[in-house]
């Protein structure tokens, strides 16, 4: 059977997944994801990771395609997906307000830890190093942060925190897919990030017709209703 092999941010995980069955189905094929931080997505395929399609932020795949890893003609955006912040579903103290960056300082200091994804190699966790620098908050809880190869991995620990007060934040498609965790809204418009997550296919690819047809669907109308469902904005 044909083995599609797809390295992609976690933010692209949902839609995917969502399509997954349908696809291999009616393709008989079966597709082979990783999802993880952008960057380190980008570095396997720079080190020869075999890799059909990839889906990243834009920047990244424009890496790609510069290094000569990704057909430029093959570039496409899947949408936008905004950055926000969650709390675990079983709170039972009041939302933290975070409308404003001093309410989003406010949420962050009164949490006993807070959850990201890896704030070196993901999209998301290095813009929250940058928000928390901002809100010179960096140094002052660094003992509290709480990171992770992945948006969807932090989100998940962050559920099973045995205290319900902890704080976290990713990018919405991880968050939403998330099960134990709510989206409570969205980065302040002064720190917001929204990150274009954009497709290529690699040209080591050893299916690349079959590759193309998966990125045809991928950002096309029959995912439409996902992309939308989990926080991509079209």
């Amino acid at each position: 059977m044909t083995e599609i092999r797809v390295l992609s941010g976690g933010a692209a995980a949902g839609v995917v997944k969502g399509i997954q069955d349908n696809f291999e189905n009616s393709h008989q094929c079966k597709i082979n994801g990783t999802f993880s931080a952008v960057g380190a997505m980008r570095d396997l395929v720079l080190q020869g990771e075999p890799c059909d399609l990839v889906i990243l932020s834009k920047s990244l795949v424009d890496e790609l395609v510069a290094s000569g890893h990704v057909d430029i003609k093959s570039v496409r955006s899947l949408g936008i997906v905004p950055t926000g912040i969650a709390i675990p579903s079983k709170r039972t103290s009041p939302t933290p307000a975070i409308s404003t960056a001093q309410e989003l300082k406010e949420a962050f200091r009164s949490a006993p830890a807070l959850y990201f994804p890896d704030m070196e190699k993901s999209t998301a966790g290095i813009h929250f190093m940058k928000v928390m620098k901002t809100l010179g908050l960096d140094q002052e809880l660094a003992n509290r942060f709480k990171t992770f190869p992945n948006g969807a991995t932090a989100m998940a620990q962050m559920a099973l925190d045995p205290d319900s007060n902890v704080i976290g934040g990713t990018q919405t498609t991880e968050i939403n897919i998330c099960p134990g965790v709510d989206l409570i809204g969205l980065l302040p418009q002064e720190l917001e990030l929204n990150t274009d997550y954009t497709l290529g296919i690699c040209k080591n690819s050893k299916s690349p017709d079959l590759a193309l047809e998966l990125a045809n669907i991928l950002v096309g109308e029959e995912s439409l209703s996902i992309r939308q469902s989990i926080g991509y904005l079209i």
